[in-house]
């Protein structure tokens, strides 16, 4: 059992995702600032209820996020881009003085990702135009041919609701993540295709 600094926000990141933030609330300002000079870990996790400003109720599972790069932007603000890292269960939370929440968290095991099964390779095309857009993701080598990586990264890019990110974040087998991927994007009256 460990215990992490809370971000709770209206998105779920997983393992290998990155997550560009603007930071400004004092609190936040403060987390990142005591994240880089110690651990350089902080917990993200989802709201079930409330907001990103003020009270928040989160899921019970997150993932651990390192700070990779950070700039001072205008007006005061922060802008950090932290990378995922280990998936947790949120065992206790409690708040700081500061309003900043603070989680017991027991980490869960690391899953061996299998490769691309050739029948998602839709899945992979699908995400390979949706990365290309994305300046946070130029430089990294995108791994297409994994099924967690491409899974956990259309969990996050994709425009789904907020509880069924959640729900694939805490699916932990990457062929069962695929397979709900699939299944949703599959055209339902035979007049589209997932990609479109």
């Amino acid at each position: 059992m460990s215990e992490l600094p809370l971000f709770p926000l209206q998105t779920v990141l997983l393992p290998d995702g990155l997550l560009a933030l603007r930071v400004f609330e004092p609190r936040y300002v403060d987390m990142v600032a005591r994240c880089l000079r110690g651990t350089n870990r902080f917990g993200v996790v989802a709201i079930a209820k409330g907001a990103e400003v003020g009270d928040a109720t989160t899921y019970d599972y997150g993932t651990s996020a390192e700070i990779v790069d950070w700039l001072e932007e205008q007006g005061g603000l922060l802008g950090i881009l932290a990378a995922g890292r280990e998936s947790f269960r949120l065992l206790a939370t409690r708040r700081e003085h500061d309003g900043l929440y603070v989680g017991s968290v027991e980490w869960l095991e690391s899953t061996v990702s299998p490769t691309l099964p050739p029948a998602h390779e839709p899945l992979a095309a699908l995400l390979e135009r949706l990365l290309e857009p994305l300046a946070m993701y130029r430089g990294v080598a995108a791994r297409l041919d994994d099924a967690a990586w491409v899974g956990g990264r259309l969990a996050e890019l994709l425009p789904l609701k907020l509880t069924l990110k959640q729900s694939l974040l805490e699916t932990r087998d990457p062929l069962a993540r695929l397979e709900r991927l699939a299944a949703l994007l599959e055209p339902r009256d035979g007049s589209g295709s997932a990609g479109s």
